[in-house]
């Protein structure tokens, strides 16, 4: 389970484990800078979070797994699967694309990102402290359980910062479609995050991939998970049957 961009695992799939755990093994864990994530000196990758997931997979002795993607999880569950295809049986993409700063406002949105990371490596910690609360916790205290705001105070900003820089220069629109496993997309259709049109892209790229479309906007893994569990539960089946 490949949690999204300032998430964690548990503040972005909390509302699946227990139905996906009556059906699959589940396997979470916090991306580097994220959460409990590691934490490295190196700028954040992309492809390290990647490496990262089969690392865990041979920990546990998984040597075939289904990388559940959502957000930011969905580049990380590309780039598993073409980094690593012998390990991969499977792939679900939920509220997520193969490219992300497509529009002007995006680019200078990562472009900012960019900037305010590079000050994030040289600035002391009470700078950074100041930048976890003016981007992040002010606007959510009012609406999260304190457990929740635990969880995102522990990111390391700067590395969050880097991630979205990351994500802003990935594109997998000249290779994705090469894709020789089965796979699911799980499409959030009033998305203002990742736009339909954008997770639409996979699905053009993928002309065999099996689509769920679920009402809702960026948060309906968490806001309306009464109607996402049971698509996720679709697409994470469909996959299963194809790979008989």
């Amino acid at each position: 389970m490949l949690h999204g961009w300032t998430a964690t695992a548990d503040l972005n799939w909390f509302r699946c484990y227990d139905a996906l755990g009556e059906h699959f093994r589940v396997v979470a864990f916090d991306h580097r800078g994220h959460g409990s994530g590691l934490r490295s000196k190196k700028r954040f990758r992309l492809e390290d979070c990647a490496d990262d997931a089969v690392a865990i997979a041979d920990a546990l002795d998984i040597d075939e797994f289904v990388p559940v993607g959502y957000s930011m999880g969905g580049p990380v569950a590309q780039l598993i699967w073409r980094r690593h295809p012998e390990r991969v049986s499977g792939l679900v993409l939920c509220a997520t694309a193969p490219i992300f700063n497509v529009e002007r406002a995006e680019r200078l949105g990562f472009l900012g990102g960019s900037a305010l990371a590079a000050i994030a490596r040289i600035t002391p910690e009470q700078a950074r402290v100041w930048l976890t609360d003016q981007l992040y916790l002010q606007r959510k205290s009012r609406e999260w359980e304190p457990w929740a705001i635990r969880e995102a105070s522990s990111h390391d900003w700067r590395m969050l910062l880097e991630a979205g820089a990351a994500l802003g220069t990935f594109d997998s629109t000249t290779w994705i479609g090469d894709v020789d496993i089965p796979v699911s997309l799980v499409v959030t259709m009033d998305d203002p995050v990742v736009s339909r049109r954008r997770q639409t892209m996979l699905f053009e790229l993928i002309p065999t991939a099996d689509v769920q479309r679920v009402p809702g906007d960026h948060g309906a893994v968490v806001e309306g998970a009464e109607r996402f569990v049971p698509s996720l539960l679709r697409a994470l089946s469909s996959v299963e049957r194809r790979q008989q």
